[in-house]
């Protein structure tokens, strides 16, 4: 064999191995990239299962939740108008004024004459003044509590199929007792000389926190999610990590990946927007709109919550990826970065100011002290009970804060870090 032929058996060997390569690396850059889409793909699936298995899934929590509503004007205005409905239905009023004994009359007559119209508004308004004031009481407050406590089942059954086999949905509406307000309203009126209003019979009248005809189509789907509980969120993290891992260039796909379930999230954000208002048009008149979407709006309370620190926490891991790459502006950056903490320590050491041994040691160690910064961070979020977006950019502002003291006492001088003249050391001729 020629030397010319063995130099063309080596260029073919050469290419055979480099096509092999390019086949190897395009196989693992699918896979890495169908490992990222997928884990974008499921972060917005993992918000929803961590919060039905958090929020739906637990009495506590559920209460916890909803216990505000008590003071919404909405709802006490809804609990206010089912109560006035509820005790004009049974209140006699042909029997009113002659029912009452004689020494209360005057005080019934001058209650009534005071709001004008007709007997049956006079009544009504009557009632309507007692009912709210009961529901803006702090007995509301409690009797509120204790009937969403009994609810959470119904809650729980219609949203997720889940629950005790004696609960039932009422035309797929979960609703909600409001008898003991009855009770607390017809003391009141009986108390003003409304006696008649003490012969009304115990009655359950309820509000409608839930009413959708296709809960019974979807609750088959939160199950599967409350099922799935805290593991969803974390087989998306697994997935796009095990994409970044395999791609041939990582910082890009941990960018990418980071960036995809922000956005995949930030999705799910604006859709929980647009079912809020088709939610509350598909209502049937007998509930109130402001009512339910008050419901609405603490129920998901703790999905906007989670949504804004999932795109928080995406946006700044991309952020800090592209800042520590080798891209031309962000080297720009951070030469910005260092110049800038260097003038500052240039101001400083004009001004007399010495690190002394602190300088040498933090300039030995400076990798390993950012990267314990790091980790306290991480720690940090990861302690935290409930995280929100403001905490994750609080935490990324302290991380950022901890590095800059580590540059600027790291930071080189012309002077050194040694004590000058202006430390009381002078030189003898």
């Amino acid at each position: 064999m020629t030397e010319l032929d063995r130099l063309r058996s080596r260029v073919a060997e050469l290419e055979a191995e480099a096509a092999g390569r390019g086949a190897r690396h395009r196989v693992r850059s699918l896979v890495a990239a169908v490992l990222v889409v997928v884990g974008c793909l499921l972060a917005p699936l993992g918000v929803v299962a961590a919060w039905t298995a958090d929020t739906v899934g637990d009495t506590d929590r559920y209460v916890a939740t909803v216990a505000p509503l008590a003071s919404h004007p909405d709802i006490q205005h809804a609990v206010a108008n089912r109560v006035t409905s509820a005790v004009m239905d049974h209140l006699d009023l042909t029997a009113l004024l002659s029912g009452v004994a004689p020494a209360q009359r005057p005080l019934l007559e001058k209650a009534l004459g005071a709001l004008g119209g007709s007997l049956e508004d006079a009544v009504r308004a009557f009632v309507h003044d007692k009912a709210q004031a009961v529901a803006a009481s702090d007995a509301f407050a409690g009797i509120w509590k204790d009937a969403n406590r009994r609810v959470h089942s119904t809650v729980n059954k219609a949203l997720t199929g889940s629950g005790g086999g004696a609960v039932k949905l009422d035309d797929g509406a979960v609703t909600l007792d409001v008898g003991p307000v009855v009770d607390q309203v017809k003391r009141r009126l009986v108390d003003d000389g409304m006696a008649v209003a003490g012969k009304i019979p115990e009655l359950h009248t309820s509000i409608t926190l839930l009413k959708s005809d296709d809960l019974d189509t979807y609750k088959t789907y939160f199950r599967i999610l409350q099922l799935a509980g805290t593991w969803l969120p974390l087989v998306a993290v697994i997935l796009v990590a095990a994409g970044v891992l395999p791609a041939g260039r990582r910082r890009r796909a941990l960018v990418t990946g980071a960036l995809g379930v922000a956005a995949a999230t930030a999705l799910l954000g604006i859709a929980l927007r647009i079912f809020r208002a088709a939610y509350l048009d598909a209502l049937p008149a007998g509930v109130s709109p402001p009512a339910a979407g008050a419901v609405y709006d603490a129920l998901t309370r703790f999905l906007h919550t989670t949504v804004r620190m999932v795109v928080a926490l995406g946006v700044m891991i991309a952020l800090a990826a592209w800042l520590t790459g080798p891209g031309r502006r962000a080297r720009l950056v951070r030469r910005l970065w260092t110049s800038g903490i260097g003038a500052v320590r240039g101001v400083a050491d004009g001004a007399g100011l010495r690190t002394g041994p602190v300088g040498p040691f933090v300039r030995r160690y400076r990798a390993w002290i950012g990267w314990v910064l790091v980790g306290g961070a991480l720690l940090a979020y990861l302690l935290w009970s409930y995280p929100t977006g403001w905490v994750v950019v609080g935490l990324g502002l302290a991380l950022l804060f901890g590095l800059a003291v580590v540059e600027f006492l790291a930071a080189e001088t012309e002077a050194g870090d040694a004590p000058g003249p202006a430390s009381g050391v002078t030189r003898t001729a």
